[in-house]
């Protein structure tokens, strides 16, 4: 067990480390070539390319966690709406191939302009092909998103000092707000970041995913400092 174990690690290694010093396969170039192919055919709402390539079996998973059959992934390719138009490019590619299976990773950029108003989002593509019967198609594929950064928003910089204080989440564990020209800074052991405003009482901190909320009790004082991800809040009680 334990010398059939080692054996595959170093196939792999020798297979991995192989594919990285040279230059494309000739499959990858191929299966690269099928998911553009897949991609600008989105925006018009063709389904052809994604009948052929995906598996009548395969596992389809999105950036919203949604699990797709082949048949609920062909009809979700619609075209856009009117006055919408868009585009995806398909590159940084990076693949394995071992016998008749091929993981397939990507990224695609798309931009898209809605009544004249453009907006790009970045996502991260993984399909796994089988060849079939000496056809290549697509078993499973996962995409996600790639984070990004809110627009920052304009407050009232008045606004700032009702914020400042220190926030406990439990003894010993404290977050200080203050702020600095303008802007606010919190601190935790000695690691300091700055808040970015997106709303009023909404901030968050440049590359880290959630937001920094601050909740007002009924008398309008700020009480307590919500770090919220996702759905989920960790709530730090305003102590100072």
């Amino acid at each position: 067990m334990h010398v059939h174990f080692c054996a595959v690690l170093l196939t792999l290694a020798f297979v991995c480390s192989t594919r990285a010093a040279g230059e494309p396969t000739k499959l990858e170039n191929e299966l690269m070539a099928h998911a553009r192919e897949l991609f600008a055919a989105v925006a018009a709402g063709n389904q052809e390319p994604w009948k052929k390539y995906f598996a009548e079996d395969c596992l389809f998973f999105d950036e919203k966690g949604r699990n797709f059959t082949k048949a609920e992934l062909v009809a979700d390719i619609r075209p856009l709406p009117n006055g919408y138009s868009g585009k995806i490019t398909v590159g940084k590619p990076k693949s394995l191939v071992h016998g008749d299976t091929a993981i397939l990773s990507y990224d695609i950029d798309e931009t898209e302009t809605v009544f004249g108003q453009n907006l790009k989002a970045r996502y991260h593509v993984t399909d796994t092909w089988l060849r079939r019967n000496n056809v290549w198609e697509i078993a499973a594929s996962q995409v996600f998103r790639y984070y990004e950064d809110p627009a920052v928003g304009k407050i009232d910089n008045n606004k700032l000092a009702e914020f400042v204080g220190i926030y406990e989440l439990a003894p010993g564990q404290v977050r200080k707000v203050s702020i600095e020209g303008e802007h606010l800074i919190v601190e935790r052991n000695g690691k300091r970041e700055t808040l970015l405003p997106e709303a009023s009482e909404i901030f968050f901190r440049e590359a880290v995913e959630g937001r920094i909320l601050f909740r007002a009790n009924p008398e309008g004082e700020v009480d307590a400092l919500i770090d919220r991800r996702n759905n989920e809040d960790v709530v730090w009680r305003k102590v100072k």
